[in-house]
Order: C-alpha cells, then structure tokens, then sequence
C-alpha cells in the first residue's frame, strides 16, 4: 500500500461485507461507538485502535478517521 495511502474505517468495514453492528461486536464494543468513530464524531483510544490495526490488518497512518 503506497505511504500515502488511507483509508475510511467504513470503506475497511465494507471491504470485510460487514455492518456496523458485525464491526461493533467483532471488537467488542457498543455499535454506537464504531458509529460515532466512522463518522469522525469521536475517535478510538489506544487500546481500540491497536484492535482495528490487528482486525483489518492496516497500520493506524494508513487509516482516515475522517469521513
């Protein structure tokens, strides 16, 4: 992936055909969280982002946290 490569936690989820609530319960946290983070109202803390990392497989530089 080029370094200046990134992309949105919803094209990641959609890439993986799965809907927020499968995203939510596959890192184990509230479907409202995964929401709010996929459209930038908030964002993950360390713990959560080093599951979306090891989930999708993408280092957190090559992630938009902006929609």
């Amino acid at each position: 992936m080029p370094e200046d490569f990134k992309l949105t936690l919803a094209a990641l989820r959609v890439n993986k055909s799965l809907t927020q609530e499968d995203m939510a319960k596959e890192l184990g946290i509230h479907k409202n969280t995964w929401m709010n983070w996929e459209s930038g109202k908030t964002f993950p803390d360390i713990p959560d982002l080093e599951k979306i990392e090891k989930y999708f497989c993408v280092p957190y530089k090559n992630i938009n946290f902006y929609p």
